[in-house]
């Protein structure tokens, strides 16, 4: 095995929590190496507007937000390969070996901060809207749908509590569900059904996704009946995803600690994992919240606890 590099720390995946944990070991005067992935920037690189991010209080694209964290980590020495890391090799311990195609990295510690990828329902259509009528976080994207009409899609908690928070902004919630089963808890689906601005279809699937692509404007769906084959269009203004989300920790099954959603644990109100210099922060690890800014947080933390470890072990 060739190692072309060896670094205080490596840091998997970028995203808010990938570039504050840079940010914090560069600072901190650690050698410091991000495989970004092919897509840098995380989930915010397909939002439009970040609302709810600290310090812009107009607004400001995800994917300005995301250059900005990028430059901000590049400034205090972090080397940024806009790659995916293709094989790690943890369990050994220290030194940790990360292979990028044909070349191997080495380091004393690695930060995981690959993020999760929301699940949606692979209509072309829908991808020519995600980010501009469709989306999967009613909390970053609800506040855009005041007065407005909007439909969620699935059937468990996670679906119940999105249309439970936007109406706090639309008129009207429809919840469409594929069966009349549903895996949401009894107290919150009881809760959505009892909520006057939520109707609930059951036995329907969006089929097919309707509006301006090049204004980002979306204005009606058809719905198909998942018994009967028969359709019928609905206007709507927005679209909520929520059948979940799939944490990117494929390259670390069988070797550190997962849950049952396959998310990495780590020991509590830390990011430190099973394996004694291994951390992880933001989405991969963070099943709940799933924001910017707790991401944000969470890779700020991650760099801090990498700083007393090396120290530490020195």
């Amino acid at each position: 095995m060739n190692i072309k590099n060896h670094y205080d720390v490596i840091i998997i995946g970028s995203g808010p929590a990938g570039y504050s944990a840079a940010i914090y070991t560069g600072r901190a005067n650690l050698r410091t190496l991000v495989l970004e992935g092919i897509e840098r920037g995380g989930q915010l690189m397909i939002t439009t507007d970040v609302e709810n991010f600290p310090g812009f209080p107009d607004s400001i694209a995800g994917p300005e937000l995301m250059e900005k964290f990028r430059e901000q980590a590049a400034r205090f020495g972090a080397d940024l390969i806009t790659s995916l890391a293709d094989e790690v090799l943890l369990k050994d311990g220290a030194p940790f070996k990360v292979r990028q195609g044909e070349d191997w990295f080495s380091s004393e510690s690695v930060i995981i901060a690959t993020g999760a990828t929301a699940r949606f329902l692979g209509i072309p259509s829908e991808a020519a809207f995600k980010g501009k009528g469709v989306s999967a976080c009613a909390t970053c994207d609800g506040f855009f749908y005041r007065g407005k009409e909007v439909i969620v899609v699935g059937g468990g908690d996670s679906a119940m509590e999105e249309a439970s928070f936007l109406t706090k902004f639309a008129n009207k919630v429809t919840i469409v569900h594929r069966r009349d089963e549903f895996r949401a808890s009894r107290i919150m689906l009881d809760r959505a059904k009892k909520n006057s601005k939520i109707e609930i279809l059951t036995f329907k699937a969006i089929d097919e996704i309707f509006g301006n692509e090049l204004s980002g404007v979306v204005n009606s769906v058809r719905l198909k009946d998942t018994r009967t084959g028969e359709t019928m269009t609905m206007p709507v203004d927005g679209i909520f995803i929520a059948v979940g989300h799939d944490p990117n920790t494929k390259l670390f099954e069988g070797q550190l600690e997962l849950n049952a959603e396959k998310y990495i644990i780590t020991k509590p109100n830390r990011t430190a994992t099973s394996i004694r210099g291994v951390f992880a922060a933001g989405d991969v690890q963070d099943d709940y919240y799933r924001q910017a800014i707790t991401a944000a947080g969470s890779g700020a933390q991650a760099g801090i606890e990498v700083t007393r470890f090396l120290d530490h072990k020195e």
